[in-house]
């Protein structure tokens, strides 16, 4: 039979001390030396209970409340009954009015927050209510929780027309509330809220006439804005005719800083398009090796900018990934998404230039610490 250990009511009370003070139980069982945890609960429940005057008990000794050796002193008993009468007179007030019936919410909201203080029963023998009856409704706060928060990733979706997946909308969720990417995606599969962008295939390039330096070697990271620039052209078959899209992307903060709309694809588009941008001394501009881009009448007017120029090599669009991958994303999030596979000249421009505004300054990216462009490019200066 194990030999009983008799701790010094110093002891205890510095556990107690600990304990309050949130160190883990193993943490104050090694550095006391305490070899049981059912100890140290016990200790705990005479703590929270008002009867200090048990931890000076006999081993084997057993004392209803009142009735076992008497308090150190007269104070220690004071403070003992004061923080009794505190529990059962003030802690209800948290819950309920004067008069009023004990609220659901309030109780739920209490008991989470005196977890560590004291137990479940004790918690609704001074509230008076049954145990079954806060566990039901705590069930029943949880589901209404749970409905409150599919209710607001269901209007984030709808704000963002579904061009969000998980991981946004969570970082949406999280500048109001702490909350798990696993919950969002699990709510968000279970109401039939997930992303609706699909992937468009890419379409081939053009062949080269005059190829600059392949002088990019794929770094897409920037340390200053309009350090780097990528273009490329798009086909926007969606309208009466086809019309091109001519974009200029920074890799900086992934900023569409020019563009251009029309109906040839042709140097003079392309020329629009950089003309659109400022004085730019030792930038770097990347294309593929389209037609328009190794013209000589183009070559000329990036090197009267100051601007480096750079090429992707034969057959390689990853070359130039970033600006690929946004005309993809305007498509999917645009016109397959909203089903403008078939419209008119002026709704496809109109569609084209509203996105590039949402995309500039109100859509966030994971990359950019889930910033909008624009937002980045001015908390960065």
């Amino acid at each position: 039979m194990a030999t009983r250990v008799s701790y010094p009511v110093e002891v205890k009370m510095q556990a107690i001390k600990m304990r309050l003070a949130g160190i883990p139980v193993k943490v104050v069982m090694d550095e006391l030396g305490i070899r049981n945890v059912t100890q140290l609960k016990v200790w705990m429940s005479w703590y929270r209970n008002g009867e200090l005057h048990r931890l000076g008990q006999p081993v084997g000794k057993q004392y209803s409340f009142g009735k076992g050796p008497e308090f150190a002193s007269e104070l220690e008993q004071v403070k003992a009954e004061n923080r009794y009468l505190k529990q059962q007179l003030d802690v209800p007030k948290k819950v309920q009015r004067i008069g009023e019936e004990v609220s659901p919410e309030a109780v739920v909201a209490w008991m989470e927050s005196i977890r560590d203080e004291m137990s479940v029963t004790q918690a609704c023998e001074l509230l008076g209510v049954a145990r079954a009856t806060y566990y039901r409704w705590k069930a029943a706060f949880a589901t209404k929780q749970e409905n409150l928060l599919a209710e607001k990733i269901r209007q984030l979706c709808t704000l963002h027309k579904f061009r969000y997946g998980y991981r946004k909308i969570t970082a949406l969720l999280r500048k109001e509330q702490s909350i798990n990417h696993k919950r969002v995606q699990r709510i968000m599969q279970r109401e039939g809220l997930q992303c609706r962008v699909r992937v468009k295939k890419r379409k081939p390039t053009g062949q080269p006439a005059h190829v600059a330096e392949h002088q990019l070697q794929r770094q897409f990271e920037a340390n200053a804005p309009m350090q780097k620039l990528v273009t490329d052209i798009t086909y926007l078959p969606f309208g009466g005719k086809t019309l091109y899209l001519s974009s200029i992307l920074d890799l900086f903060n992934g900023e569409i800083v020019a563009y251009s709309i029309a109906d040839k694809q042709d140097t003079a588009f392309v020329l629009d398009t950089l003309n659109q941008l400022p004085l730019t001394e030792g930038s770097m501009l990347h294309s593929d090796q389209g037609s328009v881009y190794t013209s000589q009448a183009y070559q000329e007017a990036v090197k009267e900018k100051g601007i480096i120029m750079s090429m992707s090599r034969k057959g390689t669009p990853a070359d130039n990934a970033p600006i690929e991958s946004f005309h993809s994303t305007l498509k999917s999030e645009t016109f397959y998404l909203e089903g403008l596979t078939c419209t008119t000249t002026a709704i496809v421009e109109q569609t084209v230039r509203d996105y590039i505004h949402y995309y500039n300054s109100i859509r966030i990216q994971t990359k950019l610490n889930n910033q909008s462009p624009m937002d980045y490019r001015r908390l960065a200066a």
